[in-house]
C-alpha cells in the first residue's frame, strides 16, 4: 500500500468512515453481487475501509470477513460492527489468508492507492484466494494521464485496464465495464470474473 494514503487513512479514519457511511448506499455494487456471488459462500472484502461493504455482504446471504491495511480503518469498522469480523492485511502480500480460501472476493476501488508495480502481483494474490468455482469482484477509480493525489495525498494510479485483464486471463470474465458509480459519483472500472 502507499505509504502516504495508508497515513491519509489512519490519521483521519472518522472523518473518511463518516463520509463514506454519509454517501448513498452503493446500490449499482449491491445488484452487481447479487447478481454474481455465491449465495452463502464465504465472502472476503479486501480493503474494507469501515465495514459498510462487510455489513451489507453478511446481512444479504454473503458471510463476510473485512481486511484491511489501515489499522484506523479496522477500528472505525469494529466499531461500527462489533459483531462482524475484521483482520488486518495488506496488499500485495495479504498474510494470513490462505489461498483458495474464500467462494466470494470483493475489492472495491483500493488498487488505485497502489503504486503501479504494485498492482499486477496485487489482482494476482486476491484471484489467488479465490476457490475454484468461486467469484473476484474488482473495481478501482479511473484516473486518466498521470498518477494523481488529492489533498490528503492519496494515491490515485493511472493505469490500463489491459494490466488487470492479463492477470485474470484464466479466468472466465462475467463483467468488465466502466461507469460513474452510484454511491461516489466518481469513474471506475468494475471487473467480475469465475475462476476455473
Amino acid at each position: 500500500m502507499d505509504r502516504l494514503t495508508l497515513a491519509a487513512y489512519d490519521n483521519d479514519a472518522a472523518a473518511f468512515a463518516q463520509d463514506w457511511h454519509e454517501q448513498p448506499a452503493p446500490v449499482d455494487l449491491q445488484e452487481i453481487v447479487a447478481r454474481f456471488f455465491i449465495p452463502g459462500g464465504t465472502s472476503a472484502d479486501i480493503g474494507c475501509g469501515s465495514g459498510r461493504e462487510v455489513a451489507w455482504l453478511s446481512a444479504n446471504g454473503f458471510p463476510a470477513t473485512g481486511f484491511d491495511a489501515s489499522e484506523g480503518l479496522l477500528a472505525e469498522a469494529r466499531s461500527r460492527y462489533p459483531g462482524l469480523k475484521f483482520a488486518h492485511a495488506e496488499l500485495p502480500a495479504l498474510h494470513g489468508i490462505a489461498a483458495n480460501a474464500s467462494d466470494n472476493v470483493l475489492c472495491e476501488t483500493v488498487i488505485m492507492h497502489l503504486d503501479q508495480a504494485q498492482i499486477a502481483p496485487s489482482v494476482r494474490r486476491m484471484f489467488d484466494i479465490v476457490k475454484p468455482s468461486g467469484v473476484f469482484y474488482l473495481s478501482w477509480r479511473v484516473t486518466e494521464d498521470a498518477d494523481q493525489r488529492d489533498k490528503h495525498q492519496r494515491l490515485y494510479a493511472a493505469f490500463d485496464a489491459e494490466l488487470v485483464r492479463k492477470e485474470l486471463a484464466a479466468a472466465t470474465f462475467l463483467l468488465d465495464e466502466e461507469v460513474v458509480s452510484a454511491s461516489s459519483g466518481k469513474k471506475i472500472h468494475r471487473i467480475v470474473v469465475r475462476k476455473s
